[in-house]
Formats: structure tokens, sequence, C-alpha cells
């Protein structure tokens, strides 16, 4: 590959450093931006609350600099499961392709990178040549919007009630969490363990729990068939995920009901809604369209596989 201006990547440890760093320009495209913004805030507030860290485990964030000094781009990696994936968004061609060597010359490991494309994917090309290795999507992703509350359209309520789970929910949470990543791999035909997204403890399901950001779907008889998370707000905009209905539940409206009620009170509270949809499912996908999500971004999550 030829030789790229190397723009300037300020390498930071500190969530509450890159939030300072870069508030203003997570602001500009808060949908856009929602991974990086809500998980750093997260993992902000937990260090002031005390909550370990894992020093064997890769935690930072990168700013990308133009000639200017004005943030360009915005990258980290935080992942808590293997293989550790660098988060990307957009920023010039150069600067993926520099942060890539940048890791390579201090002799990090880089195995993955999910986020916006081409960022992502040019980050895992580079990655990849440095070891003599390819780079692989995995997952390829679409991040949606939901308008204005007049375009949310609320599907017929099937039987039973909705309700926010609590402390005595945490294990079952913990299990379909799990089961979320395993179900989707199924369903796309992937090998088993390539979706990660939804890693937790029990301390950090139960941190969702006391905020009120986990639902639970009874059926009639008071079965829970049905959950469906959401992020807090960051910069007035909150994620909705995972949405998961074991297998023998489905068909029933269940995630259509739960999507759109959740919908309904992240509006309420004055924030916008978005999610991300895997484009392998085509059934998730037409469930959020119908209920007046629209697509914003393709993304996708890459691997880096050694060579032979």
């Amino acid at each position: 590959m030829a030789a790229l201006p190397a723009p300037e990547l300020q390498f930071l440890t500190d969530p509450a450093d890159f939030l300072a760093a870069t508030g203003e320009v997570l602001a500009e495209d808060p949908v856009l931006n929602t991974v990086i913004a809500t998980y750093t805030e997260r993992l902000r507030d937990e260090d002031a609350d005390g909550v370990p860290v894992d020093p064997d485990l890769p935690r930072w964030w990168v700013v990308v600099r133009d000639d200017a000094g004005a943030v360009a781009g915005v990258g980290m990696r935080t992942a808590p499961f293997a293989p550790y994936p660098l988060y990307l968004l957009p920023m010039p061609d150069e600067a993926a392709v520099a942060i890539a060597r940048a890791l390579h010359e201090r002799g990090e490991d880089a195995a993955g990178c999910n986020g916006a494309l081409p960022a992502a994917r040019l980050f895992a090309e580079e990655a990849a040549r440095l070891v003599g290795g390819r780079a692989e999507v995995a997952i390829q992703s679409r991040l949606f919007e939901l308008g204005e509350l007049g375009e949310l359209v609320e599907p017929p309520a099937p039987p039973g009630r909705l309700r926010r789970a609590t402390r005595d929910d945490v294990r079952l949470c913990l299990r379909w969490y799990d089961a979320f990543a395993r179900d989707a791999d199924e369903q796309a035909g992937r090998p088993a363990g390539s979706h990660h997204d939804v890693a937790e403890t029990e301390e950090s399901m139960l941190r969702r729990i006391d905020r009120k950001r986990v639902w639970l779907w009874e059926d009639e008889l008071g079965e829970v068939v049905h959950l469906t998370a959401a992020n807090l707000p960051s910069y007035g905009v909150a994620r909705i995920g995972p949405v998961y209905t074991p297998a023998q539940h489905r068909g029933h409206g269940y995630a259509s009901a739960t999507v759109a009620a959740v919908s309904r009170s992240i509006l309420d509270e004055g924030a916008r809604a978005c999610l991300f949809t895997d484009q392998s499912n085509p059934t998730s996908n037409k469930i959020y369209e119908t209920l007046g999500y629209r697509p914003v971004v393709d993304m996708a999550n890459l691997v880096i596989r050694p060579a032979s």
C-alpha cells in the first residue's frame, strides 16, 4: 500500500478525558455516535463508582485530529470479550490505516474491528496485511433511527403485559442476553461466537435493572416470554437492544409490541430512539421498519485471520 500522510493520533486511557476532548463532536451526530458515547459514559460512571477495571483487558480511546487540530474521527478499544475488537467511527481513510500501523508498531495484537464503513474495513485490511493475514466480514449490521412520535406505528398488543425487570430477574436476563448472541449466530448461519456485543456480568446487569432499562413481557399466564433492553440516553439518544424472544415464544408479536412500547418511553423522555439490526436477519429488519424505524448507516464487524 502506498504511503499515506500520517494524521495526529491521540490515545487516551481515561473515559472522562476522552469525553472532554470529543463531547462536542459526539453531540453533533449522537445517533451515529451512539455506541462510543453510551459505552464511554458507562465506563466513566463505573470508574466514578469504584467498579474495578481488569488490567489485562485493552481499554483505550483514540482521537484523530486534522491539520488544524480539530477532531476528525474517534475510536475505542474497550470490548470485554475476545478478540477485543476496536470500534471505529467515520474518519479519513489514512487515519484508519495509521491506527492499524500504530498498534502494530507497539506490539498490540488486533484481531477484530467493528464500526462504520469504510473506516473499520480499512483498519482491518491494513492490520491483516501487517501480519500476513486476511480480513473478513463476520457480521453486517445496520443502524436505524425512529422518527418523531407521530411516526411510531404501534402494533396490536398480544395477550399479557409489559413490566420492568427487577433484581429477582437478573439470572433470567443474563441467560437471555447470552442466548440472544447464540441465536443470532444460528439464525444467520454464522459460526457460534461471532456475535459478542451483549457481554454482561451480574453486577452490570443489576446496574441496568436498577436504572430501569430492561423490560420483560409476561404472557396471560404470567410466564416471561420476551426481553428488550435500552441504554440510558447519551447526548439525547437512547439505543435499544438486545431484543430477544426465545424460539418457543416467537411469532406472537411480543417483540413488536415491546419495542414499540420502549420506543414510546424513550420518546416520552425527550430522547431519540435508535437500534441496530443484523442484515442477515430479514425478519427483525422488517419488524423495525414496520414500527417506523428508518436506516441511517451500514456497519460491519470484521475479524482478522492470521496467515495459514
